[in-house]
């Protein structure tokens, strides 16, 4: 016969231990490779709202990250093509925005720094049929 398993009520210093904080209970390590791969598809969906076609239809090579994560935060680093015509500016901060806030959302990590690397403006479709005179 077996003896009867143990609870909580035959065992008093259980139910007094006060919880472990969050803390000290230990942590989620995320690599840099799997922040970089969030972060680059972050940036293509900005890319596709900020279009009203897919980048790949633009003709736009999908976006490259790296990363670099310690100490709960990352900094970023992307490397991708524009449509032309662009309003630069407005682009580029849309883009960061979005891509921190979503690599913050999807990893915890504060995202301390988001550098872009334009690196090459995609004519549209748009422009097929205009001069410059």
């Amino acid at each position: 016969m077996q003896p009867p398993a143990a609870t909580s009520a035959d065992r008093p210093d259980q139910g007094s231990r006060p919880p472990i904080p969050a803390a000290e209970r230990g942590a989620t390590t995320i690599p840099d490779r799997v922040v970089a791969r969030i972060a680059a598809r972050a940036a293509r969906e900005a890319l596709t709202t900020q279009n009203t076609a897919s980048p790949a239809h633009l003709g736009l090579a999908a976006p490259q990250s790296a990363v670099s994560v310690g100490k709960g935060a990352a900094r970023l680093a992307l490397y991708l093509d524009l449509p032309y015509p662009v309003d630069l500016v407005d682009a580029s901060r849309e883009l960061q925005h979005y891509v921190s806030e979503r690599v913050a959302q999807l990893t915890g990590l504060r995202v301390t720094e988001v550098t872009l690397t334009i690196q090459h403006l995609i004519p549209s479709g748009r422009l097929d049929h205009q001069r410059v005179h």
